[in-house]
C-alpha cells in the first residue's frame, strides 16, 4: 500500500493530455493564425492535442477571465495581444487582476505598426507632420481602428510624446480605415504592416515611420518614429502566452521551454513572419518583465487621454 500511495504522487510528464489553448480573439486574425501554427506543432512535437479555443470579448478579456478560474495545471493556457496590457485601464469592470491573477510563459512574437500618410499631405516625415501638427493644433486628423484598439493607442501615445493635438476618427476596423485614408477623407492612420504594405508599394499612401524601437524587416527604408525625432517612442502589436497564476514551477518551466523550442521551429517562424511579425520566444522572467512595463505604459496612456472602452 505504501509503495502504491508513492508511485501515485510521482509527477506525470508535462504534457500528459490535451491541452486547450484559449484565444481571446474571432478566427482568423493574427493572434487566432499564430497560436494554431504553435498548436499544430505542439501537437506534432509532443503528441498531445492543442484545442483551441475562441472566446472573443472585451478586447481579450472574456479570454482571460477564463484562463485565470481554470485550474492551474498547465492544462488551459491563453494566447493574449498586447491589448491586453492596456486592458486594466480601457475596462472599469475587469474582474481580474492582469497581473497577480495569471503567469507569463513566453512573448512568442512582436510585431510593428507603422503610420500612414494620404500622399497628397504635403510632409514626409515625422519631424515635418509634428511642425504642421503644432502650427495648425487639431487640423490634422487620424484614424484608428476602433476605440482602444492598438491603433488608436499608437496615437494617443504619439499625441503625448510629440506634444501635438491631432483628432481622432475611430473607425470599426482597419480596411475601412484604411480605405478612406486612401480616398483622403482622413490624413493619417496607424495600421499594422501587413495590410499596408500593397497600398504602399502603389503609393495610394504614404509611409512615414514604423512604431517599433527597430526598423521592420518588412520595410527597411522606412524609419521608426525614435530615431525620427519622438525618442523613446515605442507601441507594437505583441503576442504572448500565459498560465493561471499558480501553475506549478515545474509545469511553468517545461510549458515555456516547450513553447520556446516551437517558436524556434523553422516552419513556426515563417507563419509568424507571414502574419507582419517576428518571432521572439523569451524566457518566462523577461516576460513578465516586459508585461509589467506594458501595463503601466499604456494605463498611463488611457488615463492621460481620457478613453473608456465600457
Amino acid at each position: 500500500m505504501l509503495l502504491c500511495g508513492a508511485s501515485s504522487a510521482i509527477p506525470q510528464p508535462y504534457p500528459s493530455k490535451p491541452v486547450r489553448l484559449i484565444v481571446g480573439f474571432p478566427a482568423g486574425g493574427a493572434a487566432d493564425i499564430i497560436a494554431r501554427t504553435l498548436g499544430y506543432a505542439f501537437t506534432q512535437d509532443l503528441g498531445q492535442q492543442v484545442i483551441i479555443d475562441n472566446r472573443a470579448g472585451a478586447g481579450g478579456s472574456l479570454g482571460s477571465e477564463i484562463t485565470a478560474k481554470a485550474e492551474p495545471d498547465g492544462y488551459t493556457i491563453l494566447m493574449i495581444s498586447s491589448s491586453y496590457a492596456a486592458n486594466a485601464a480601457l475596462y472599469r469592470q475587469l474582474r481580474f487582476d492582469p497581473i497577480k491573477a495569471l503567469a507569463p510563459v513566453t512573448l512568442v512574437a512582436s510585431a510593428a505598426q507603422v503610420l500612414l500618410a494620404n500622399p497628397n499631405l504635403p510632409f514626409r516625415d515625422i519631424k515635418a507632420l509634428i511642425a504642421e501638427a503644432k502650427a495648425s493644433p487639431g487640423k490634422l486628423n487620424y484614424a484608428s481602428a476602433g476605440t482602444g484598439s492598438t491603433t488608436h493607442l499608437a496615437g494617443e501615445l504619439f499625441k503625448l510624446m510629440a506634444d501635438v493635438n491631432l483628432t481622432h476618427i475611430p473607425y470599426k476596423g482597419g480596411s475601412p480605415a484604411l480605405t478612406d485614408l486612401i480616398g483622403g477623407q482622413v490624413q493619417l492612420l496607424f495600421l499594422a504592416i501587413p495590410p499596408a504594405l500593397a497600398q504602399i508599394r502603389a503609393a495610394k499612401v504614404r509611409a512615414i515611420a514604423v512604431t517599433s524601437s527597430n526598423r521592420a524587416v518588412a520595410l527597411p527604408d522606412v524609419p521608426t518614429v525614435a530615431e525620427s525625432g519622438v525618442a523613446g517612442y515605442e507601441a507594437t502589436n505583441w503576442y504572448g502566452i500565459l498560465a493561471p497564476a499558480a501553475i506549478p514551477t515545474r509545469i511553468l518551466s517545461d510549458l515555456e521551454n516547450h513553447v520556446v523550442k516551437l517558436i524556434r521551429l523553422p516552419e513556426v517562424s515563417e507563419q509568424i513572419v507571414k502574419q507582419g511579425a517576428e518571432p521572439v520566444g523569451s524566457s518566462a522572467k523577461e516576460f513578465s518583465r516586459y508585461l509589467i512595463s506594458e501595463i503601466a505604459k499604456w494605463s498611463r496612456v488611457v488615463k492621460q487621454s481620457g478613453i473608456h472602452a465600457d
